[in-house]
């Protein structure tokens, strides 16, 4: 496997993760949603092709890239440019230009998003090319659905190298940013012949949601993944899933399962225990099907191969 390390650009350009800081954290200020949709854009990169900044790429004439795929299109454009505006600061240092990866600026800004919306601190690993190919086709299949129960989700994570416990904690990254009614839907209008609602819902939440989601609502309309701190990274996604609180059934299926159950009651309970785990597991994350030598390049503009 590819040795990733944490002072990759002590030589090429030793301030970066200053510059990148500084640039999320103006970003950040500007609006909340660039938490949730650089963490998301982060996963659905590395989740397919490995992370290598595929995910940024534009599609030409000639081929449809990853972010035209149907499971990326409701990607935030706030994660995108929070990549590029950070790019636009390493650029503007004359020594650091075209030195560092968009893939790693990526992976900085989604550890510095976190830390800002009051999750755990951590030390990001370095040293990821960006990718030299980008389809819509590679996008099949690898990304959880919201109906995924938990055998699904397992072996989706397994094929990235990640256990069910990883998995668990990468969830919680719902702790923060919002989804739309399609999304669920069918939990509150159609779940079953004998039931509208779905049961595993906690009622008063269905009633909630129903109101904010009736049935002909505008796709587009923004849900809170978390019902009760929305912008706050922390413990209280695994609280709202013992409540029955889970938006998606992806979610509540981690409490619903007896195989995954022990594990939410023991985060919702030890939120140092948690962010142990999600360090651990967006560390593990930030390694998959990472990028070297004649497989991969540094990108001079993120959503364009050179």
């Amino acid at each position: 496997s590819v040795k990733l390390r944490r002072n990759y650009y002590h030589k090429t350009c030793p301030n970066v993760e200053n510059i990148v800081r500084a640039a999320v954290t103006k970003k950040f200020q500007q609006t909340f949603v660039t938490a949730p949709a650089t963490i998301r854009l982060f996963f659905h990169d590395c989740f397919v092709q490995g992370c290598d900044a595929s995910i940024m790429i534009a599609s030409s004439d000639g081929s449809k890239a990853e972010k035209d795929h149907p499971d990326n299109l409701s990607l935030a454009g706030d994660g995108f440019d929070t990549v590029i505006k950070a790019k636009e600061a390493v650029d503007a240092v004359p020594s650091c230009r075209n030195k560092v990866s968009c893939a790693d600026i990526l992976a900085m800004a989604t550890r510095d998003v976190i830390a800002l919306a009051g999750g755990p601190s951590y030390e990001v690993e370095l040293g990821r090319l960006d990718g030299l190919s980008s389809t819509a086709g590679s996008v099949d299949g690898k990304l959880p659905q919201p109906f995924f129960n938990l055998n699904q989700l397992n072996s989706l994570f397994a094929a990235n190298g990640l256990i069910q416990k990883n998995m668990i904690a990468l969830s919680a990254a719902h702790t923060v940013g919002f989804s739309h009614c399609s999304k669920f839907a069918n939990r509150i209008h159609n779940f079953s012949r004998e039931t509208a609602v779905d049961p595993a819902l906690n009622q008063g939440y269905a009633a909630q949601l129903r109101g904010m989601c009736p049935k002909n609502v505008d796709t587009r309309i923004a849900i809170d993944m978390d019902p009760k701190t929305p912008r706050k990274f922390d413990n209280v996604y695994f609280q709202n899933l013992k409540k029955g609180k889970g938006l998606f059934s992806s979610d509540q299926v981690l409490f619903h399962d007896p195989r995954s159950k022990p594990t939410v009651n023991n985060w919702a309970n030890d939120s140092h225990a948690f962010k142990r785990a999600f360090i651990a597991a967006i560390t593990k994350l930030g390694r998959v099907g990472v990028k070297t030598g004649k497989n991969g390049n540094i990108r001079r503009n993120c959503a364009a191969f050179n």
